[in-house]
């Protein structure tokens, strides 16, 4: 999927990207639509998600880094509650 990347970070590419530094956010089981008016990047910590776009669904888990692009609209489906850092571009 083009406007989902997922990628698998080692330890010298979460610290060199300041990773740790960044805010988290939380959520529950749950299910809602949403809209990226900006990049995001956010690196997983707890949880297991579907999001499901027109191009198909991307399954997220604990160890994820991934990269929503500007202008994707999607479902978020969290299965199990979420962690995880983020950062806007």
């Amino acid at each position: 999927m083009e406007k989902i990347i997922i990628e698998a970070l080692n330890k010298d590419q979460i610290a060199k990207r300041k990773i740790q530094q960044w805010p988290i956010w939380e959520k529950e089981v749950s299910r809602f639509d949403w809209e990226y008016d900006s990049e995001e990047e956010c690196y997983i910590l707890e949880g297991s998600i579907e999001v499901e776009t027109e191009e198909g669904t991307a399954y997220i888990k604990p160890g994820d880094f991934v990269t929503f692009k500007k202008g994707l609209k999607c479902i978020w489906d969290i299965k199990s509650p979420v962690r995880k850092h983020y950062n806007f571009k």
